[in-house]
């Protein structure tokens, strides 16, 4: 009866692995997003957040493969630089107690959370993911309607004001060795420190193991001495970003076959951090052309380098021993780079030569001389590669960092503590386009980073490049320094608990909450604004201080035709800055910044006649020139009725389009698409406008009579 368990177990096995959705079993897993600081991620109750985790493979393919660790959040297109990452707890001479092979003993029993696959209810049992927040996010509001991205991605379970960071994740999960784990994320929004995670593993010998002989799993308890126990990450980044949505990314980039991982805090590469790190790494069929070239990854037209961001992870603590909590400096003891398609990644608890090979090879695979760089080609002064990364190595999927920590002894009731910093970190986006931009176009001079000047093209934008890697090591700085502190850094005044923005005549209303005025050294409001679209540079347009504080603005200075996004900040009197002396702490931007558009409108017209069409003719050629590169084809009526039909017709009286201006304004905007949604020819069109209610002013007098109509023309040359 055994073996015929076994069979039926192990083609379910194959069966699984042939459909790659990734996530199996039979528990449900759950996500929640990090996302009110510059960094945006998902999380997965089942512990590690593997390649298509999210949503699964199978229809996702092409739009997840970079969905984790997304910076900065607010360039939505620009990706993530997480591909998958995966943790596999090891232990040896392990008997089971629990399965089809109940009493077989292992000499190396592994159970993994990815990097591809995941079984809930056999290998993992999720208990808890729970989001707790400082401070719920704030209600934003346009034009009558909820307008925050933080609606979506900010689902707060419970406040705890008392909390260390903005948003703690807290994630329990049980594997069927025993290990029961707490896993606690932690996300700040302080200007400073809104670019990484601190992660804090608790690994308990609990003694807990999944029986899962029924249809509904339970867990029981087995305690029983683990020895040998491995705590193994892998991290697998891609750095296709923006190219990869824009779509001129090179084959393979978007998984990572480009990438180049580093280490440092080995016996064979010594430095401050113990950590590892990862960036895009020239590709030989890249737009750029020649090596040099493409460093940077950047766009065909040298409008914008997608290939820019640094990411990795630092550690911070690693318990000596179960008895012995101080910090292990010797540990990770596993620093080496894996093929991401390597044959070892499929996931089975009771193949023996499978879980062998993981342990023995990867998970307490020590350190190598030559780091994932360096065995590419790497230049000892400048850091920079010197050889394609995609033409190294036989993986077809690349390669991935990983860091294994170990080997513990845990008695029942034992634990270990392990405290790692992920983040990621580059240029801005204002420094890339504008090095970018002398680069593409060769417009001298090219001043590097330190000062100096170079006329050297390449070198220019390739030293500008690698500069994030000084800011992710920044980053690494100031993750421990908080870590240290525990978590004691400075905190900016919260953000306003509403922001309401209004789209009206004479200007853009905006209003808000004053609730930060309580804050000890609070100095005001920030407000800033950006045209056409969110993921763009927002510049201030308006500023008070203690002595001059308001709660409401009227931007006069929009443009009508333009569409408007805002975000506001809270901010402080420096004085609690121990980082910039003097600079303003501010509350994130990312709590406040609006997602739908805000335009300036007009009040209803007076007369049929005055009713305009702008611009008349309309002139692809001159699209900057009238409402934006970002809006092309908008087409403005000005001077409307306040509720009227719009009738659009071609010159042989075709109807192609009819708007319902219902919103009480003198403004409708068109986008020159028809009814079917194509966009409209050049060519004369002609437009009936029919008032549709009675409309009278404030004194009574009859201005638009239901019926009344009037004919107008507009031209389009494309």
């Amino acid at each position: 009866m055994k073996k015929i368990y076994l069979m039926i177990f192990l083609l379910m096995i194959v069966t699984y692995k042939t459909t790659y959705s990734q996530v199996y079993g039979t528990q449900q897993q759950e996500v929640k997003w990090l996302s009110v600081g510059s960094l945006r991620s998902w999380f997965s109750s089942a512990g590690a957040e593997i390649e298509f985790g999210r949503r699964g493979r199978s229809g996702f393919v092409n739009v997840d493969q970079l969905d984790g660790l997304i910076w900065p959040s607010e360039y939505t297109n620009n990706k993530g630089v997480s591909a998958s990452k995966a943790l596999w707890i090891g232990t040896t001479n392990y008997t089971e107690e629990t399965g089809p092979l109940k009493g077989k003993t292992f000499p190396y029993k592994v159970i993994c959370i990815g990097p591809r696959e995941v079984y809930l209810g056999s290998d993992i049992y999720q208990e808890q993911l729970k989001l707790m927040g400082k401070f719920d996010h704030p209600q934003v509001i346009v034009d009558n309607v909820n307008a925050s991205f933080r609606d979506y991605d900010d689902e707060v379970d419970e406040i705890v004001p008392s909390l260390p960071a903005d948003r703690v994740l807290v994630n329990v999960f049980h594997t069927n060795i025993g290990i029961t784990v707490k896993r606690r994320v932690l996300a700040f929004s302080q200007q400073y420190h809104d670019n990484y995670y601190i992660y804090e593993y608790v690994f308990k010998n609990t003694g807990l193991v999944i029986d899962n002989s029924e249809k509904t799993p339970k867990l029981i308890s087995k305690p029983k001495k683990l020895t040998g126990v491995v705590f193994f990450w892998e991290y697998r980044y891609g750095f296709a970003g923006e190219a990869y949505t824009r779509g001129w990314f090179p084959q393979g980039a978007s998984w990572g076959r480009n990438t180049i991982n580093d280490v440092m805090g080995t016996p064979y590469h010594p430095g401050p951090f113990r950590a590892l790190w990862a960036y895009y790494g020239p590709h030989s069929t890249g737009p750029g052309g020649g090596l040099a070239e493409d460093i940077g990854e950047p766009r065909p037209d040298g409008a914008i380098m997608a290939g820019t961001n640094f990411a990795g992870v630092v550690v911070l603590h690693a318990d000596k021993s179960a008895k012995d909590k101080s910090d292990d400096p010797n540990q990770p003891v596993t620093t080496i780079f894996t093929g991401s398609d390597s044959p070892v990644q499929p996931v089975d608890q009771y193949n023996e030569n499978l879980m062998t090979r993981k342990y023995t090879e990867f998970m307490m695979g020590g350190h190598l001389r030559q780091s994932h760089a360096e065995q590419i080609g790497k230049d000892p002064v400048t850091g920079l590669p010197t050889a394609f990364a995609n033409t190294w190595g036989d993986d077809a999927g690349g390669y991935s960092a990983t860091q294994g920590f170990g080997p513990y002894d845990l008695e029942p009731g034992d634990s270990i503590r392990i405290v790692v910093a992920e983040a990621v970190a580059g240029i801005d986006r204002t420094k890339n386009r504008e090095v970018v931009n002398k680069w593409f176009n060769k417009i001298p001079p090219y001043i590097l980073p330190d000062g100096s000047q170079t006329n050297d093209r390449n070198l220019y934008k390739n030293l500008w490049v690698f500069s994030g890697r000084d800011s992710l090591f920044q980053t690494f700085r100031r993750a421990i320094d908080n870590f240290k502190s525990n978590y004691n850094i400075p905190q900016p005044p919260p953000p306003p608990e509403r922001f309401i923005v209004r789209s009206a005549g004479g200007g853009i209303l905006l209003e808000w909450s004053d609730n930060a005025r309580s804050w000890p050294n609070f100095n005001g409001y920030r407000i800033y604004r950006a045209e056409g679209r969110t993921d763009t540079v927002f510049t201030l347009v308006y500023e008070t201080d203690k002595n001059n504080t308001t709660t409401t603005y009227l931007d006069t200075t929009a443009k009508r035709g333009f569409n408007y996004y805002y975000y506001i900040q809270s901010k402080d009197d420096g004085s609690t800055n121990n980082i910039k002396r003097g600079v303003p702490l501010v509350s994130s931007k990312y709590y406040t910044m609006t997602n739908r558009e805000a335009y300036l409108t007009r009040a209803p017209g007076n007369n049929l006649s005055n009713i305009r069409i702008v611009p008349n003719p309309y002139n692809i050629r001159a699209r900057e020139l009238q409402f934006g590169i970002d809006t092309p084809d908008r087409i403005a009526f000005y001077g409307l009725p306040p509720v009227c039909k719009i009738r659009i017709f071609t010159e042989s009286g075709e109807l192609i389009e009819t708007i319902e201006h219902k919103n009480y304004s003198g403004d409708e905007l068109w986008h020159s698409l028809t009814s079917s949604r194509q966009v409209v020819v050049s060519g004369l069109y002609i437009v009936h406008i029919e008032v549709t209610e009675d409309y009278k002013d404030s004194r009574g007098n009859l201005v638009f009579k239901k019926g009344d109509s009037v004919i107008k023309k507009f031209i389009v040359i494309r």
